[in-house]
């Protein structure tokens, strides 16, 4: 019986061991594999937005002006003529019937080639340039080759169509004193080389003699003036 007690105490103490040595292997494996779920190097990083590329917005075209240029034509009667210059988009028009009715209007050319011109009489004229015969499209801003539109006058309505002018075809126009007398004349000049106008003496009209195209020059009461081309 003696030498069974610590047989005994012999096995229970290897039992103990072995339970101990139980636990820690199963403590250290569920260390490890809390480890590796916890590393960040297995996590899988966001993937990159993709970047929108807005496309630029074409460059709006640039507006081309109405070029300078003379015109002159007549009204759709044959009862009177009117000739319009443009510079920088400004315009000055003559109205004459070559007798007694005449007016001279101003005003702004857009770039759609439209235009409202007024006179201190009252008279207005609405124009609008047109392409010349066989101008492309794409040209007709550089090309305009006449100017269509109507003139009020005096109670009168007038719708007329003035063609590019080329010299000495256009607008004159001459003012002087002579012998205490005050001339004030407008002359159109047609591309067929006829003339109409009226000349102003002391503010009462009358048909205005005829100009040297070529010089502008016209004879008024014995003494030689010089007609200029008007712009405005």
């Amino acid at each position: 019986m003696k030498r069974s007690g610590p047989l005994l105490t012999l096995l229970a103490g290897l039992l103990v061991g072995l339970f101990m040595l139980s636990l820690n292997a199963t403590t250290g494996e569920k260390t490890t594999s809390s480890s590796v779920r916890e590393s960040p190097s297995t996590k899988a990083s966001p993937s990159p937005t993709p970047t929108r590329t807005t496309p630029s917005a074409s460059p709006s075209p640039s507006k081309v002006p109405v070029p300078d240029a003379d015109y002159a034509g007549r009204t759709d009667d044959d009862s009177s003529a009117i000739a319009v210059s443009l510079r920088d988009g400004r315009a000055i028009a003559y109205f004459c019937d070559g007798r007694d009715k005449e007016s001279w209007l101003k005003g702004d050319v857009e770039d759609d080639g439209t235009m409202k011109l007024t006179a201190k009489d009252g008279s207005k004229l609405n124009g609008t340039l047109k392409e010349g015969v066989g101008v492309p499209p794409l040209e007709r801003s550089r090309e305009w080759g006449r100017i269509s539109g109507t003139v009020d006058i005096g109670g009168g309505h007038y719708t007329f169509t003035a063609d590019k002018a080329i010299k000495p075809s256009g607008l004159y126009r001459a003012t002087a004193t002579v012998r205490d007398a005050k001339f004030d004349g407008g002359w159109i000049v047609l591309k067929d080389g006829s003339q109409v106008g009226i000349l102003k003496k002391d503010g009462k009209p009358s048909p205005a003699p005829e100009i040297d195209p070529e010089t502008g020059v016209v004879t008024v009461d014995g003494q030689q003036l010089t007609a200029r081309p008007v712009t405005p």
